[in-house]
């Protein structure tokens, strides 16, 4: 199955558009795997981007920085999605949810190992029950490293809320992580 058009013209657009975009998959895929939480929509969210952007291929040669822009697009494909999944009638559950793997280097001891998989899987099942809102925040900002006035023009959101709202799921994070130490 051709993904691109065939055409001698449309090759060159499929060639462009894959030399713009290539450097940028696996970082985008890890972003729709945060804000997602599975991988199967991580891929499906990363494909359709790609889909929506291909006919615009044009537009995306004159973008100054396209890292930034491609993640806005990114979540703003995620919002509406997640905004036409709350309308439908129709509920998947997935009950694996893998946040990421961790490898074990064989120079710890069993009971440390255990230890930090168990402090992992902690914090993955804390991160899961945020908030969407939270996850994306906290995601950009402290695992990705966006400064406020980058996540200002990528949400459209002023600085102020942003860190309210970084102070909120933070604390939020803390709370569940807390609540969770405290269950025998």
């Amino acid at each position: 199955m051709k993904i691109f058009p065939s055409k001698k013209s449309e090759k060159g657009s499929a060639a462009r558009f894959d030399a713009l975009v290539r450097p940028h998959i696996t970082y985008l895929y890890r972003l729709a795997y945060r804000f997602c939480g599975n991988p199967e929509d991580a891929e499906d969210l990363v494909q359709d981007l790609f889909v929506k952007l291909y006919p615009r291929c044009a537009e995306l040669e004159v973008v100054e920085k396209l890292r930034p822009w491609l993640v806005t697009s990114l979540y703003r494909m995620f919002v509406d999605g997640t905004r036409r999944q709350k309308r439908s009638p129709l509920e998947l559950i997935d009950d694996e949810v893998a946040f990421y793997e961790t490898a074990s280097s064989g120079t710890e001891s069993p009971d440390h190992e255990l230890a930090e998989d168990q402090r992992i899987d902690q914090m993955q099942a804390a991160f899961q029950r945020l908030s969407e809102d939270h996850r994306v925040l906290l995601t950009l900002h402290d695992i990705e490293g966006y400064r406020l006035l980058e996540l200002q023009k990528m949400l459209d959101v002023p600085v102020g809320t942003l860190k309210s709202r970084i102070h909120r799921a933070r604390a939020r994070m803390r709370k569940i992580l807390e609540a969770d130490m405290v269950k025998p």
